[in-house]
């Protein structure tokens, strides 16, 4: 029996759409140092005061408009992706949340407590390096085994944002509907406050310095996340055969009043719909898996603004989720 285990690590979401269990949620995710980066005072009274009085019936209402009979769709797609995922696998497979349910705190415990598990590859289902999403997953799974004594070695592979066989699953499980008819794609990333960006360039002088640096080599690209979904784009743009004109790049999710990358996702549908374009296309790669950020925020929300400014339909092209080529693609990393 193999030595090893796999443990994939998404997101999180709250357990239910009551508003108590979303201010739960919303709470222990803001109050990450990782995602509100501001000094622990500053963010409590930011959480406390503008964003928990309000935000949680909002966002109840959103998860309720996307919600499954079993439950949150981040967690059931993840779900059904472990499941596939172990299937391929003659070693354990967990699955964890960073903030909620399931925790990975148990998922480390649960597979610490199997025999002759001495290693855990740690897959942050990230396609992309921020510290909102990978580092924090990372360093929580360090504070556990810390704080735990586990006798266990965490192996993290790099953020696969231009590995061949995971734009190849994302070319092929876009194809039906890049085979259709449609005006325009737009790549659709979650956004980032341009302060995250800079801070990881340690060398203070290239990241958002200048209009191409994402487009010139630099160390800094290995931690830039604005260079990372570029280059997905590239890679995807070039299997898929698009032209330039064919699509645009766009970032959605803001939250609060500092800069975010540009452009943001919703002017870019409105500036398409009145340009002419009456079909457009959303995908999101910087999400594998689909949840609240591609089906409320895109597919209802996003094709709510596109057809008031003028246009006819917007199609969400499904995230990676239980793709079969991206089950074969873990799967190969994980027996590598």
């Amino acid at each position: 029996m193999s030595n090893r285990a796999v443990l994939l690590v998404n997101l999180g979401s709250p357990d239910n759409t009551d508003v108590a269990s979303v201010r739960r949620y919303l709470d222990q995710f803001l109050m990450d140092p990782y995602v509100i980066q501001l000094p622990w005072l500053i963010r409590k009274l930011i959480v406390n005061l503008l964003v928990l009085p309000t935000r949680p019936k909002e966002s109840a209402e959103a998860y309720k408009s996307v919600w499954l009979e079993e439950g949150s769709p981040l967690i059931v797609l993840s779900q059904q992706l472990k499941t596939a995922l172990q299937q391929q696998l003659d070693m354990p497979v967990e699955l964890a949340m960073r903030y909620g349910s399931p925790d990975i705190e148990s998922a480390l415990l649960k597979l610490a407590n199997q025999d002759n598990i001495e290693e855990v590859l740690f897959i942050p289902l990230y396609p992309h390096f921020a510290e909102s999403t990978v580092t924090t997953s990372v360093e929580q799974a360090k504070a556990v085994i810390k704080r735990q004594n586990l006798s266990i070695k965490l192996t993290i592979p790099a953020p696969f944002y231009q590995q061949p066989d995971y734009i190849s699953a994302l070319v092929e499980s876009a194809a039906p509907y890049l085979a259709e008819q449609y005006d325009h794609l737009v790549f659709s990333y979650h956004g980032l406050p341009e302060s995250h960006i800079l801070k990881c360039d340690t060398s203070k002088s290239h990241c958002l310095q200048s209009p191409d640096c994402c487009e010139t080599p630099h160390p800094a690209h290995a931690t830039c996340y604005r260079h990372q979904v570029m280059k997905t784009t590239q890679l995807f743009v070039e299997q898929a055969q698009l032209n330039s004109d064919q699509y645009s790049v766009a970032f959605q999710s803001r939250l609060g009043r500092a800069k975010w990358l540009e452009p943001n996702t919703e002017d870019t549908l409105r500036a398409l719909a009145k340009a002419g374009k009456k079909n457009v296309l959303v995908i999101c790669p910087a999400f594998v898996t689909d949840c609240l950020e591609t089906l409320e925020e895109i597919a209802i929300r996003g094709k709510e603004v596109f057809q008031q400014a003028g246009g006819d339909n917007l199609t969400l092209i499904p995230c990676l989720n239980h793709h079969p080529q991206w089950v074969k693609t873990l799967a190969n990393w994980c027996q590598q």
